[in-house]
């Protein structure tokens, strides 16, 4: 009997990762990403129609749909996406999740663990290993958001903006975004998806490690996403620890002396939850 063939999504607010599961080796697949805050249902179901189906091999039958995304923890919003995938796929069967949960069941697979993202924004709850039954509130870019790539970015434009970057920084930036002030408060008090904006800042970070500035962007950073968020988690000192997301992967270095500086078990650190994911629902 053929296997069924599956499809699961990683949506975050910037893109989304599919991979297409059946009778053959995963094929991963790219796409704009899927927000119901701020996309209609035609437009997500476009970008299924027109960005991903094409990319798919000709004649391909979807089983099952497995879809995790952000904004997702809202029933309305839930909704919206599941009568999207039922719109493009209406035999398969669907199921969608808060893209925590797909972290939770990427890190974790069915055993306990601390699941957290930090990715353009930031989220984590503690998983039994059947479902999350902790998650401390996420208060979004403006009011949280600790350790994301949103949260990071907003600090480099402060040192910016404030003069707080030495010649040396304030020379590198300018020659690398070529703004100003005003551009920038336009961009993140006026235009839409500031948390996508604030988040391009972030690579500034990676491109300048070494710098005492920078480091202590970094660290105070992601200090601040344990001390407001796993630190309120019991269970981080008896449960490894997980991470993805792509601050997750490329200031890993941090994470794990953060980890080893509050004596924290750390397990896993994977760039996007995609790779877990696969092995989750291939089993």
């Amino acid at each position: 009997m053929a296997a069924r063939t599956k499809l699961i999504a990683d949506s975050g607010s910037t893109k989304t990762e599919w991979a297409l599961l059946g009778d053959h080796e995963p094929g991963i697949y790219h796409t704009q990403g899927v927000s119901p805050y701020f996309q209609t249902a035609e437009q997500i179901r476009q970008i299924m129609e027109v960005e991903l189906i094409p990319q798919l091999p000709a004649g391909t039958a979807i089983d099952e749909v497995y879809f995790y995304g952000t904004g997702l923890a809202q029933q309305k919003n839930t909704q919206l996406v599941t009568d999207c995938l039922k719109a493009v796929w209406p035999s398969a069967v669907v199921d969608v999740n808060h893209d925590l949960m797909g972290a939770a069941r990427a890190l974790c697979g069915r055993t306990p663990g601390i699941a957290s993202i930090l990715g353009t924004g930031s989220n984590s709850c503690y998983f039994d290993g059947t479902g999350i039954v902790k998650n401390n509130p996420g208060l979004g870019y403006i009011l949280g958001d600790e350790g994301s790539g949103a949260y990071l970015g907003r600090k480099v434009l402060q040192y910016y903006l404030y003069n707080t970057f030495d010649e040396e920084l304030m020379a590198r930036f300018d020659q690398k975004y070529n703004t100003n002030k005003d551009e920038i408060l336009e961009n993140v008090y006026r235009k839409p998806l500031a948390n996508r904006y604030l988040s391009t800042y972030s690579t500034f970070l990676s491109e300048n490690r070494g710098h005492f500035l920078i480091e202590n962007i970094l660290e105070d950073g992601l200090n601040d996403f344990f001390f407001n968020h796993l630190y309120k988690y019991r269970e981080s000192w008896t449960t490894a620890l997980h991470f993805t997301g792509g601050i997750a992967w490329h200031f890993q270095d941090i994470l794990k002396e953060l980890c080893e500086l509050y004596e924290l078990p750390l397990g896993k650190i994977l760039r996007t939850p995609m790779e877990g994911l696969i092995e989750y629902h291939h089993r």
